[in-house]
């Protein structure tokens, strides 16, 4: 997945993390604090609900860009590489979604 977009997107992510807080909106977010950036992805999760319900596909699809986008600050901020999701993905992947919360709420 190393060509991926969100691939790309995290990689110019981790070089933000230098960049200028003045300058650069990515440094701004990663510069502060994990709360207000994880408080960031639920108000793009929120909007991306919100305009799937709408029925504004346009609207979905740049809400979602969102959500993706500081999601992976989240991760970054918080140490999770894609490389760490896409693993755990590829473990559900033979799994049914049934299974896989079995699973979690057995631990």
């Amino acid at each position: 997945m190393e060509n991926h977009i969100l691939e790309k997107l995290y990689m110019v992510i981790q070089t933000r993390e230098s960049a200028n807080p003045a300058t650069s909106y990515t440094a701004k977010l990663l510069s502060g604090n994990v709360t207000q950036i994880a408080k960031k992805v639920g108000e793009e999760a929120v909007e991306t609900a919100l305009a799937a319900v709408s029925g504004s596909k346009t609207s979905l699809i740049s809400e979602s860009s969102d959500l993706l986008y500081h999601l992976l600050v989240l991760w970054k901020a918080t140490g999770v590489s894609t490389r760490d999701v896409w693993a755990e993905l590829d473990a559900r992947f033979d799994m049914s979604g049934i299974e896989e919360k079995d699973t979690r709420d057995s631990t």
